[in-house]
């Protein structure tokens, strides 16, 4: 008798994330139907930096309509039957959550740290040690071989929010400064929040905030590191053996 064909099912879904605290935060993420939904929160909760427990999750269609409360954190999160374009909400139940008072979005709100000139001048392996080890004639090459607008004309089509792709490496996130920043060097720079923690630092570079991002998932690039586009957060499952 011969054997029945075999068909694959995928296991996961692609949905969109929204969050009660951040307002401008919308992410697609995909996830596997068979984790558990204390697993998916796990998983939020590494990108929005809600806690597990203070996390309440909501799934809407793709018309908007709620479909159901997603409560019990044993139960395979495929129970809740989400689909492919439903969105995912985030409520942070915590009053005191680092997603509190916009801080996270709004960097203006954030307390900047300051250090005196005199204060400075007694730190070792500062920028300003450097250059004057350099001399007066290294620095004035320098200056002629990169402006302060170095770079500027490639950042016109680069916005703060814009979904992109870093090279090398082709590593994927959101774009979260655009501007110059003096203390890492002349001309423009692109502030990159990673989908992983593939970064440096959480958006404070070389004791300047310049953006706020988790752990490890922040990086300063220059523009044409950085191409923007339809660059969704890369499947979790797509290199696993079947």
């Amino acid at each position: 008798m011969a054997s029945l064909l075999q068909i694959p099912v995928d296991d996961s879904v692609l949905l969109r994330v929204t969050h009660s605290n951040l307002k401008t935060f919308s992410s697609e993420v995909r996830f596997s139907l068979e984790s558990t939904v204390e697993s998916v929160k796990d998983k939020l909760w590494k990108k929005c930096g809600t806690a597990v427990a203070s996390m309440r999750l909501e799934l809407y269609d793709d018309t908007g309509a709620k479909v159901s409360d997603v409560t019990d954190n044993t139960r395979p999160f495929g129970f809740y039957s989400p689909l492919d374009g439903y969105r995912l909400h985030v409520i942070d139940l915590d009053p005191s959550s680092v997603t509190s008072g916009g801080w996270l979005e709004d960097t203006s709100l954030v307390e900047k740290y300051q250090i005196s000139d005199e204060a400075y001048d007694k730190l070792d392996g500062t920028y300003r040690k450097f250059k004057e080890k350099l001399g007066p004639r290294s620095n004035s090459a320098q200056g002629s071989k990169m402006s302060d607008n170095y770079m500027e004309d490639i950042c016109a089509n680069i916005k703060v929010g814009d979904r992109c792709q870093v090279e090398p490496g082709e590593k994927r996130g959101v774009v979260k400064f655009v501007g110059r920043a003096e203390t890492l060097g002349p001309g423009f720079w692109v502030g990159i929040q990673y989908d992983e923690p593939l970064g440096k630092h959480d958006g404070l570079a070389k004791g300047t905030r310049f953006f706020v991002c988790p752990p490890l998932h922040g990086a300063m690039v220059r523009p044409d590191k950085v191409k923007v586009g339809d660059y969704p957060e890369r499947d979790p499952f797509e290199d696993e053996e079947i």
